[in-house]
């Protein structure tokens, strides 16, 4: 087992009316807050009704920054940045999916400071201080709500990258599973298959961790075993719940401890396509997994094979793999590019050559432009 250090200092609050919670967290950073969220959801379901009563309740002041993309664009940060400067926000408050998440965690780094987001993005500046986030998730899927990781798309210079600081740990974290009642049963699905990813990619990182491997398992059969029929029955309280808790723990740090890390291979796979396609993230996931575990079969054998057999009860890696395609088919989420009409020579040569261009590969497992090549003929065969 390798050298770890687990630290989270996030406060989680999690179950039925947990909201009712938040403006006592939020007044003890300040009276003025930057309020965000996506396309306007959480006006027609009554989340945004909730977060505002609890915010008039504390006398907390809030200017709001709306219209979120999916996939998280440093435009929208920066945009919201300058706002909440000249307001003097104390803290950001996001409300929604982890896109919204994730610019919130931008946002709380930059305001502060007097660089531009990219510029911590890009490793051209050190953030050093960060406002209190507090999140009010709407969507499971990435577990960002607990984590210090976020993503972020600059289509000027046509990258997505990640940042990892300890500074990005949310102060505090509301999951209500009835806050996810009314997504849609094809981004339910996007949610499920993202959990299972990171799961993934922990289990893959290197040193030999018995037990993170026991809890990678675990939080994978929660997505297996209750996530289809959460699909057939969306506003199932205890499905929702168990999904929301799985995608938590999926990359909350547990799944780690006792390894180097694990391999990011198949995000940075799956955010190229997300770039230059506007993918969603869990759907470019499902797409990229497969095609890296034949990629890595005889590599990664023994291991693929041990995942195999503790998840499916198959004996082989060839089995495991047939086993996960199975699964995000039943889940409805798309195993080869020509599923989101991505197979045609020219969408191809585009992805291939923003592959290489940003070096997508792994941090364990690394690829050269061959692997590349390779990868996405697995994807579109």
């Amino acid at each position: 087992m390798e050298n770890f250090t687990y630290y989270n200092p996030t406060k989680l609050h999690f179950g039925r009316e947990v909201v009712s919670d938040l403006g006592q967290s939020a007044v003890q950073y300040g009276r003025k807050a930057l309020l965000i969220y996506g396309k306007g959801s959480i006006k027609e379901n009554g989340i945004y009704d909730q977060v505002v009563q609890q915010l008039k309740n504390h006398d907390i002041d809030f200017i709001e920054y709306s219209g979120i993309k999916s996939n998280p664009v440093v435009d929208d940060v920066d945009a919201a940045v300058e706002k909440a400067r000249a307001f003097k926000a104390d803290m950001v408050i996001a409300v929604g999916g982890g896109s919204v998440v994730d610019s919130g965690k931008a946002m709380a780094l930059t305001i502060p400071s007097e660089q531009n987001a990219w510029d911590f993005y890009s490793k051209k500046a050190k953030p050093k201080q960060s406002l209190p986030l507090l999140t009010v998730l709407t969507l499971a899927a990435t577990g960002t709500v607990m984590n210090p990781v976020a993503v972020l798309q600059n289509h000027e210079t046509g990258q997505k990258l990640g940042l990892v600081n300890p500074l990005m740990y949310p102060a505090h974290s509301f999951l209500d599973p009835e806050n996810t009642f009314t997504v849609n049963r094809k981004y339910t699905a996007y949610g499920i298959a993202d959990l299972v990813a990171h799961s993934l990619e922990a289990y893959f990182g290197v040193g030999d961790a018995s037990l993170s491997d026991k809890i990678v398992t675990s939080i994978i059969r929660e997505a297996i075993d209750y996530g289809p029929p959460l699909l057939d029955n969306l506003k199932n309280y205890d499905l929702r719940a168990k999904i929301m808790y799985a995608a938590t723990l999926a990359l909350n740090g547990l799944t780690n401890n006792g390894r180097v890390s694990g391999d990011w291979g198949v995000h940075a796979l799956g955010h190229e396509m997300s770039l230059l396609f506007d993918v969603p993230h869990g759907a470019s996931l499902t797409i990229a997994y497969p095609a890296w575990l034949k990629f890595h079969k005889d590599r990664l054998n023994d291991r693929i094979a041990e995942l195999g057999k503790e998840l499916f009860d198959v004996d082989t890696a060839d089995a495991t793999i047939q086993e996960f395609e199975r699964f995000f088919n039943k889940i409805e989420t798309p195993i080869r590019l020509s599923d989101i009409d991505l197979n045609n020579k020219s969408n191809k040569d585009e992805l291939l050559n923003s592959m290489n261009k940003n070096q997508a590969q792994g941090i364990h497992h690394k690829l050269t432009d061959e692997d590349r090549a390779e990868l996405l003929r697995l994807m579109a065969d």
